[in-house]
Order: C-alpha cells, then sequence, then structure tokens
C-alpha cells in the first residue's frame, strides 16, 4: 500500500487541529506536525493522533516551517495541509486511487472551498481555489518566500476533482489577526524589495491597487454573487495594500 505522509506546520492551532486531523486518519500512515512554539492545547492534541512532532520558532514566512515537515516525513507521497483544512471522505478516496495508480504523475492541484464569514465563497476568483499539496517525496517543495506561494513540483502536475474544505476565517475578529500579520509581513517585503517612499509609489498603494484589486475581486469575478461576505472580502482583500504601505511608511527607512 502507498504510504501517504499528512505534514502540518501550526501555531496555536487547538481549535482546528482535532477537525483537520480526524478528516485524515483514514488516509494519513504518518503525520508529521512542525509547531512554531504553541502556547494553548495543539501539542497535546497532535499527540492524541501519535504525529511526530518537531518543535521551533514561528517564522513570518511560515512556509520555512512547513518545508521542515515535508523534509522530516518519510512516506511514498506528501499531502501538505493547514489545521484550519478538511480532507473530505470523497477526497481521501480520490487521494489513495491517484496515489496507488502507476501514473507518471508527480503532484496533484487540489480544488479549495474557502469558508468566510459564514459561507463559502463560491465567486471572486475564490473558488475552484487551486492548491499544490499533493506530490511524491522528494519531487516538491515550497520556496518559503511568501506567504501565498505554491509548491514547486518537479514533472508532470495533474489535477483532482474533489474539494478540499478550508475552514478559516469563521469570526471576523480571527480574519483580522490574520490580516494584520500578512499586512505586517508585506511591509516588510517592501522593505526589502527596497521600495522608495515617494509619490509614485504613494498613489500606487493608496488609490491605484486597491481601486484595481476590489474592482477585479468584486465585479471581473463577480464576488458580489456571494452576498455581503463576498463584498468584505473584495474590500479588505484590496485594503492590504494601503494598510501595509502605510506600515511600511511608519516603521521603517527609505534605502537609497
Amino acid at each position: 500500500m502507498t504510504k501517504v505522509s499528512v505534514v502540518l506546520a501550526v501555531f496555536n492551532e487547538e481549535s482546528n487541529l482535532k477537525t483537520c486531523l480526524n478528516s485524515v486518519k483514514d488516509l494519513a500512515w504518518e503525520i508529521v506536525i512542525v509547531d512554531g512554539g504553541s502556547k494553548d492545547k495543539t501539542l497535546d492534541i497532535a499527540k492524541e493522533f501519535d504525529a511526530k512532532i518537531i518543535r521551533t520558532n514561528n517564522p513570518p514566512v511560515f512556509h520555512i516551517n512547513k518545508n521542515k515537515a515535508i523534509d522530516a516525513s518519510s512516506g511514498d507521497w506528501i499531502l501538505q495541509l493547514d489545521a484550519d483544512e478538511v480532507v473530505t471522505d470523497q477526497l481521501t478516496e480520490e487521494i489513495k486511487k491517484v496515489t496507488s495508480s502507476e501514473l507518471d504523475i508527480n503532484g496533484y492541484w487540489i480544488p479549495r472551498k474557502n469558508f468566510f464569514l459564514g459561507r463559502f465563497l463560491t465567486k471572486g476568483g475564490q473558488y475552484p481555489d487551486y492548491t499544490l499539496r499533493l506530490y511524491r517525496k522528494g519531487k516538491g517543495r515550497l520556496p518559503g518566500k511568501d506567504v501565498h506561494e505554491q509548491a514547486e513540483v518537479e514533472g508532470k502536475v495533474g489535477y483532482l476533482k474533489n474539494d478540499l474544505m478550508h475552514l478559516r476565517d469563521k469570526d471576523f475578529s480571527t480574519y483580522m489577526e490574520r490580516f494584520n500579520r500578512y499586512t505586517d509581513l508585506l511591509a516588510v517585503q517592501m522593505q526589502d524589495a527596497g521600495l522608495k517612499k515617494n509619490i509614485f509609489s504613494f498613489s500606487d498603494y493608496i488609490t491605484i491597487k486597491p481601486i484595481f484589486w476590489f474592482a477585479r475581486v468584486y465585479f471581473r469575478h463577480r464576488g458580489y454573487v456571494d452576498g455581503f461576505p463576498g463584498f468584505v472580502f473584495a474590500l479588505f482583500s484590496s485594503l492590504r495594500f494601503p494598510v501595509a504601505y502605510i506600515k511600511f511608511w511608519i516603521h521603517y527607512e527609505n534605502r537609497d
């Protein structure tokens, strides 16, 4: 039987982790968890599932810890998950089928449904939210440079049909915590890229980028179909540009 390693990087995920790990109990040959210093019951839950646990720090680009989990796995295939994701029974059976086949494919994109403020988003470019999470051991890895990057897989990749359920942002306060962390990281990236504080970058990040992004998500990709959650998602995903730029302007010196 093909061995599937389920790998996660976590930090204070006691409210999500048990549901996630329960969803892969009939799929995972092993579970590898890299913990970034959780202060809650995350590790207690991980131990209930006999997970292999690696303790480390919690870097802003948490894909660094995901790579540590990938490197520590020993299965034939790797399924990389976030703690707020759930693998359905249908997806489990599909993963078992493709990983046991003799197809010359090294990785698979999985369609993902994103839960946001009480409903799964269907528009706004949020579905199907394909993510490259399943790949052969030694054939896939994350660049580890950005929180929204995809894995890089050597060789052919295919597409699965069944959805991965992403139970993120069950309430607005949770979303704002993540929004704050992400805009902090964007501000650091602006500094590292040598962005200049001038009228051109100001107008770009304060007006042009947010207006363009809102129009793209809400109108072009029909985010309005998802009602008020669709509007909030479009609005705040566009506001990340001015918020991050303000943080950059206040906290970082301009590079010459």
